[in-house]
């Protein structure tokens, strides 16, 4: 059985329970398939109809049984379905026999909730008050497709890259911005150094297996493609990892059915060498940091596809690198985000992790999705000790904003309840006591510009606090309230800058 049919076959191991008596066929049958492959969800986790709808038509897909409700490449052109099949994920003759993936169609639909139980409704929650909200419009359209953003180092500027490829700056002196460069598809990462400009883009942004990705350098009027054929990339960073003088880039490539992590490293001639470090889809953000206090920088990963989890791909000589599992996630969770502080102030780093990706096949509002906090004992091994829910989490920034010795947290939902809570789009947690957990949440009232998707910190006003930049996509790929996609695409709202009260 390949990795991927593993890894969605053990979704099934919720379904039995450790006991005396002889195993029930199931129980035989599920042991004798990937037992071990990763965190199993609970079968309560997801409601009967996206069991029977979307997940159980997957997974019978990746063992082979192929049904009219669920065929790999149904309406996919030719060069699609090639790709597909070399991934190998659907296999070409079933891997189990049809009688016993019945019975657990069956077993499972009978133990699966109608639906689940949303307890984040009940989160106290005050409108924002800590921030003063500054709308800025990039330009006279209506909605946002804005894929990147990033303030520069002297704050004054706003770096932005659009779903279309272009790559603007904002400049907040003037309040006038100016196009960059177009780069032909969804940027998702920019670099600026003098006259140089690195870019990565997407490619396509829908699910597929073409790699269309690009990682280049435009310098004037020319541009040199680094890294062709990149596989739906989502994250980039630029460092000098061994200490050579040249930098490496670190390029997560989310993929879909298949996906990667790149190194990409110089070579004497100035051209890169790719190397795959993680040859797993989901890869979603890396942070270089010195884990073992070794001299060396490591790298501290998220995974987010299948076996959800963190990552520490300790650094070796000549760019080897040792990996480690740290943290796992059940495959129902949506990994979306980490940062990496030091929360509790013992001198290690602890990961705050943020789970809530929505845009899958199980779209449902799940109690499980939030933040959580993971202390590390020193040796990195991290224990989860705080869970804050939040339906649809996406985004996280760790600061003291309000510089009372803390970490106080912003938080993104770009997958709110939209039935109950749908303000919770963005959400302020100010740290009240960091032993016992205790947060005070804020959130912003006006959910009708924009749907906020990415952000970033800085002191804009140089009154020494920091702010926080709120960026608006507001392409649908996901159900929405009719009355907000239609608020959103008038919005003129490109960017929101939340100016801190504190000073």
């Amino acid at each position: 059985m390949d990795f991927k049919s593993c890894l969605y076959f053990i979704l099934l191991c919720s379904l039995f329970s450790c006991n005396t008596e002889k195993p029930s066929r199931e129980v035989v049958l599920y042991n004798s398939y990937c037992a071990n492959c990763h965190v199993a969800p609970d079968i309560q986790s997801l409601p009967k109809n996206i069991w029977q709808d979307y997940v159980l038509p997957e997974m019978g897909a990746r063992m082979g049984i192929i049904t009219p409700e669920k065929h790999p490449y149904y309406k996919l052109p030719f060069h699609e379905q090639i790709a597909v099949i070399k991934t190998g994920v659907y296999p070409s003759k079933p891997l189990i026999p049809l009688e016993n993936w019945d019975l657990l169609q069956k077993y499972i639909i009978q133990l699966a909730p109608d639906s689940l139980n949303n307890d984040n409704a009940i989160t106290e929650s005050t409108p924002l008050s800590q921030f003063n909200p500054l709308p800025i419009s990039l330009d006279s359209i209506g909605g946002s497709l804005i894929t990147y953003i990033k303030i520069e180092d002297d704050s004054k500027n706003i770096i932005t890259g659009t779903r279309n490829g272009q790559l603007n700056e904002f400049n907040l002196n003037t309040k006038t911005s100016k196009l960059l460069g177009d780069f032909n598809s969804a940027i998702i990462d920019a670099r600026i150094l003098k006259d140089s400009i690195y870019v990565t883009n997407m490619g396509k942004m829908d699910p597929n297996e073409i790699p269309r990705g690009q990682s280049v350098l435009r310098h004037g009027n020319a541009t040199a493609v680094l890294q062709d054929s990149l596989h739906r990339p989502v994250h980039t960073i630029y460092s000098d990892l061994n200490n050579d003088g040249n930098e490496e880039i670190v390029i997560s490539e989310f993929g879909d059915l298949k996906g990667k992590l790149t190194l990409l490293q110089k070579d004497s001639f100035g051209f890169y060498k790719e190397r795959t470090l993680l040859d797993l889809p989901g890869a979603l953000r890396v942070i270089p940091k010195d884990m073992n206090k070794d001299g060396k920088d490591d790298l501290v990963v998220m995974l987010s596809q299948g076996d959800e989890a963190i990552y520490i791909l300790y650094q070796e000589d000549n760019l080897e690198f040792t990996t480690e599992k740290v943290i796992r996630f059940s495959p129902v969770y949506g990994s979306s985000w980490f940062e990496l502080v030091d929360y509790n102030g013992d001198g290690y780093d602890d990961i705050i992790t943020i789970n809530g990706d929505n845009a899958d096949k199980s779209f449902v509002n799940k109690p499980y999705h939030g933040m959580r906090i993971h202390i590390n004992d020193g040796e990195n091994n991290f224990t989860e000790t705080y869970f804050h829910p939040l339906n649809g989490a996406t985004r996280l920034i760790a600061n003291d904003f309000d510089q009372d010795g803390d970490l106080d947290l912003a938080l993104l939902a770009t997958f709110p309840d939209y039935e109950n809570h749908p303000e919770y789009n963005f959400v302020y947690l100010e740290n009240i006591n960091t032993e016992q957990y205790q947060f005070k949440q804020q959130h912003f009232n006006d959910i009708k510009m924009g749907r906020w998707f990415l952000m970033d910190a800085a002191d804009f006003d140089a009154d020494g606090d920091e702010d926080i930049v709120l960026s608006s996509l507001t392409f649908s790929f996901t159900p929405v309230p009719e009355y907000l996609e239609k608020a959103w695409k008038e919005s003129k709202t490109d960017l929101l800058i939340l100016e801190n009260k504190l000073h």
